[in-house]
């Protein structure tokens, strides 16, 4: 089989790292089940004696480092850790490539709520080169950005003597995907074990250049951190109420900037107006998952929704089909001029890596053939 989803969410098997039971159910589904029966008084007095911990502990002006973008979760984290926590936060916050005018905007509305922040940038010169490599051998051009996205907190917090990291979320939790090294616990030091950074950074020394103190910016040393007693959490296992549309709400009631009421979905391959809002290249890379895996943001969009009840299955795989995937001609040239290559070149590396559920119609379109077939069979409209 090329494909399968999961029996409740419709999440589909290809992501890598995800978990399903025996019985077809996916990783996030069950901990929608596990939130259920947690006790969340007992979490809540576990997060109190970490903070009442981190303040005592440090040995700086600041009792956490939290690394922030200025999205729906890392406004969510900052002003929960510092107004319902009561821990003076340094915020960290590393520049996208290519940053959107709303993602300046958010950044600058967070600072504006009243955190000191540091933004810190990699080398561009050094960050295209990398990317430009992902894109081949990945087709992943957001992996190295992700190594400095995570890195720059622990960095930071290593520098500077923090004793507390607080994350947001756990992706073994929430996208399902235990079974990278995430695991599905509170310690968010083994952040570089999630899937895209667990294979280390020793391969981009390959790169005519390119020398191991040109990735400095791009990665964490844990070992050093435990051993500094310095600790990291993932937010989102201590907090019940903890969700995508609740931190999306919660954020814009505190300045989150939106894309505008008219947006339009087809150039972004989602409906939700409201999710990775600072950077262009979000979209092209989202285009190019649904290219290697069969889905892309939207599925992760209409599967959150789904299991809040928020829409029903079939409103689900409607979407799905009618968006996933999609991205606008702008952001892909866009994207071919940053690492100055042709749409044929960028066309022709993406179709190498096309996953085995697509096919081309009898009009030279490509299209899934496990929404095919369900068609076919009038299981889906």
């Amino acid at each position: 089989m090329i494909m399968r989803i999961c029996k409740r969410c419709i999440q589909p098997d290809t992501r890598p790292g995800i978990y399903f039971t025996e019985d077809g159910i996916c990783g996030a589904c069950l901990w929608e089940d596990e939130k259920k029966v947690i006790d969340w008084v007992k979490r809540e007095k576990e997060l109190q004696e970490i903070v009442d911990w981190a303040k005592k502990t440090t040995k700086s002006a600041y009792d956490c480092v939290i690394g922030v973008s200025g999205g729906k979760d890392s406004t969510k984290q900052a002003l929960t850790a510092r107004d319902r926590l009561g821990l003076r936060c340094l915020l960290v916050n590393s520049e996208p490539e290519g940053i959107t005018e709303i993602g300046k905007h958010n950044i600058e509305n967070l600072k504006n709520l009243g955190f000191d922040v540091l933004s810190l940038r990699p080398n561009p010169k050094i960050m295209k080169k990398l990317v430009k490599r992902d894109f081949y051998k990945y087709l992943n051009p957001v992996k190295i950005t992700e190594y400095s996205l995570w890195s720059s907190a622990y960095i930071i917090a290593d520098q500077f003597n923090i004793p507390l990291i607080v994350q947001g979320e756990n992706g073994g939790l929430t996208l399902g995907t235990r079974l990278t090294g995430l695991g599905t616990d509170s310690d968010a030091l083994k952040a570089n074990e999630m899937n895209t950074m667990s294979s280390g950074l020793e391969e981009y020394l390959e790169i005519e250049g390119i020398t191991e103190k040109d990735l400095f910016m791009f990665q964490y040393d844990r070992k050093r951190l435990q051993e500094k007693g310095i600790r990291g959490i993932w937010l989102q296992y201590y907090l019940k109420e903890w969700s995508f549309r609740g931190n999306a709400e919660f954020s814009k009631k505190h300045g989150l900037m939106w894309r505008p009421d008219d947006f339009d979905p087809d150039s972004i391959g989602t409906y939700v107006p409201f999710s990775q809002l600072d950077s262009d290249l979000v979209q092209v890379n989202q285009m190019l998952k649904c290219i290697k895996f069969g889905f892309g943001q939207c599925m992760d969009h209409v599967c959150y929704d789904l299991r809040d009840g928020i829409i029903t299955r079939e409103e689900a795989i409607k979407l799905v089909r009618q968006y996933d995937g999609k991205c606008s001609d702008y952001y892909i040239k866009q994207f071919c001029d940053y690492i100055e290559i042709s749409l044929e070149e960028f066309w022709r590396v993406a179709d190498q890596f096309r996953g085995k559920m697509w096919f081309k119609d009898e009009n030279s379109v490509w299209q899934n053939a496990y929404w095919k077939a369900l068609a076919e069979q009038g299981k889906i409209p």
